[in-house]
Parts: structure tokens; sequence; C-alpha cells
């Protein structure tokens, strides 16, 4: 890995700007109150956006929250405020799963987060904490909690900088980060695993290190004026259709439930054709059994129900499967981290720099 990555000359651009803006000679910009960046050193899920929702349960009875991200493969420029109900395409799938999951807090988009925090700040409900979505790399903004993710099934000491890897930068950028969260792991990994992970990632970073895992809740029916609520049950027969980066821990919890899963796998945020949705319609309709539904994820599910071209047979029989997160034995540790940065709103009471963004 270290071979691959001193030959690699993206490693060397990420690592000279990495060090510019340590230097001081790229401008990071301070704001007058908490931001809290959950982000990760890799190209893929990490569970950014269950993380953040874990956050956002966190603090929202007692804090007006913002989220901010750059939006990814929305059809807006610059800064768009998200609203319930409102075209998904606008802010992006998963700010648009926010905004309709916690509609008492303000969710934006804009690709430039400084711009973003500035917009935000303007608002007439002003927030009175930030989360940043994605944005361990985007260093303009200089955030004051670095909650850095790292999936347990793909960790990062085992993997290289792209293109050779999956890494956005090295694995240094570990560094940097306030806490870090190994995330995906299996709800029974044992005390001397997680102390031998702690182990690795102290050897790169001596950062408190936490734990999460999956929890998949009940399904939920997209169309609830045409969709009877289900139990899932033995001999359930589901067509799964997801467009996120590994279904496979899904299917594996639809099979443990009892049933039996038939996959239809598109690439993460995938837009859906109209011909797939028909393609959808025809692959559920063979189907053998009565008790035959139709399964997504919350995020594709945000591409789905507000389309024109969904068929009957798929709004009578979909349902999406909320999930959460949940820490690992060290809950209150991990919390009281979040809580004291918030209450005492550490390194985020003046702007200490001024510059512009690319």
């Amino acid at each position: 890995m270290k071979l691959l990555n001193y030959i690699n000359p993206y490693n060397w651009i990420i690592c000279l700007r990495n060090i510019a803006f340590d230097k001081g000679w790229l401008p990071s910009k301070r704001f007058d109150l908490p931001v809290i960046c959950v982000g990760n050193l890799t190209v893929g899920g990490t569970g950014k956006t269950p993380h953040i929702e874990y956050i956002i349960n966190l603090l929202k009875d007692d804090y007006a929250i913002a989220t901010l991200s750059r939006g990814y493969r929305r059809t807006s420029k610059g800064y768009v405020k998200a609203c319930v109900g409102c075209d998904m395409r606008t802010v992006g799938d998963e700010p648009s799963q926010l905004k309709n999951k916690f509609p008492e807090i303000t969710v934006a988009v804009d690709e430039k987060r400084v711009h973003g925090i500035e917009n935000l700040l303007k608002e007439d409900e002003r927030p009175e904490i930030i989360l940043l979505d994605d944005a361990f790399q985007h260093r303009y903004v200089k955030a004051g909690l670095y909650i850095l993710l790292v999936d347990y099934n793909r960790p990062v000491w085992r993997d290289s900088v792209m293109p050779f890897g999956r890494l956005r930068e090295p694995t240094q950028g570990l560094r940097r980060a306030d806490a870090v969260v190994i995330t995906k792991c299996p709800p029974t990994i044992g005390k001397s695993e997680r102390e031998h992970i702690k182990q690795i990632v102290n050897d790169i970073a001596a950062k408190p290190v936490f734990f999460s895992t999956v929890c998949y809740d009940t399904l939920r029916p997209l169309y609830p004026a045409a969709c009877k609520e289900h139990t899932m049950g033995q001999g359930d027969e589901i067509l799964l259709v997801t467009g996120i980066a590994r279904p496979e821990p899904l299917k594996k919890e639809l099979e443990t439930r009892g049933a039996n899963v038939k996959l239809i796998q598109f690439a993460d945020h995938h837009d859906f054709t109209s011909a797939e949705i028909a393609e959808i319609a025809s692959t559920f309709a063979t189907l053998p059994s009565k008790k035959s539904i139709i399964v997504t994820t919350e995020k594709d599910a945000e591409r789905i129900v507000g389309r024109n071209d969904i068929p009957q047979i798929i709004k009578e029989n979909i349902y999406s499967i909320p999930i959460r997160v949940k820490i690992i034995d060290e809950e209150n540790k991990f919390n009281q981290i979040i809580k004291d940065y918030v209450t005492e709103n550490t390194g985020d009471r003046s702007i200490l720099a001024v510059g512009n963004e690319d």
C-alpha cells in the first residue's frame, strides 16, 4: 500500500494540498457557532447519513439544527434549501430524506460550504448548530468537531489512495479527526477485536475510537393510501430494489427475517429510468407467492415516491426499510463528546480567517 501511494501522483497532490491548509497557505474559515463535520477518507458509503441522523436525534430537542451538504447529483447549483415533499432532484436524495424525516430542522445544499454556511446564518431561523455532511476533505471550512467514519468491512489501513484504491486521501488524514467511528460492525463484535482495531487506529493517530452497528426498523409503505402495513414473516417473497453502495447487508437482514430475496441492484444514487421502473414491475409480477412485496431503502424511496410513472402494482406493494445506527457499548461516552463540544462551543467563538473557495 505504501509503495502504491508513493508512486501515485494524486496522492502527492492531496498531500501538498493538506500541507497548504495545515500551514495556513490556503484559508480555512471558522464560524461563531458549533460546526460538526461527519465525513470519511474513502469513496463510497460509510454510513454518513444515518450517523448524521443519530446526531440530529441527540441534539434536536435542545437546539436549532441545520445540515449542509453539496447535494450529490442534484440538478440545481449554488445554495438551495430543502422543503418537505419538494422535488428530490433539486437537492439530492439524502438531503431530501433528512428534510422529510426531520421537517423541524433546516436542510440546505451548496457545493461551496463557506458560502452555504454564510447563507444559513442569514436565514430568519438562524441555526444554533450546523452539521456538515461529507465535508472532511472540504477544508475551506474549519469545523469545531470532526467525526470520521471508517467502514468495518473496508478498513482504510488496508487501502490505497485513488486510483489504486478507494481512499480520497492517505490514512494520515485520521489525525484531523476528533473521534473515529468504525461503522457497519457486526452486532456481535467482541471486545478483543475492538481493542485490536483501536490499537491499529491509535498507531496512526491517537484518537477516541467508537464502534457502530446498523439496526433495521419495521417496514413502511411508500404509498400509505395504496399500500397496507406489512409485518414480515417466514416465506415472504421480496423483490429488493437498491441503488446503494453495498446492498448485501440489507439482503442478509431480510433473509434472516425469513424472506426469500431477489435483488435488483443499481449503482449508488442511481436515478431510475421509466424502463427500469417497468422492469421492476414486471419482475415483481413473476414472484410466486401471494406474500410478495417490494422493499427498497429510504434513500432509494426518495427517488421513487415523487415520480409520475409508478404503476399501481408497485404502489400497492412497495415498502422502505428505515435504518438507524447504534453505538456499541460506549454510547454515553460518544454522546458526551458531542454534547460537551456543543455546550462549550469549543473553537468556534470567532471568525479566524476569511477567504474565498475555489
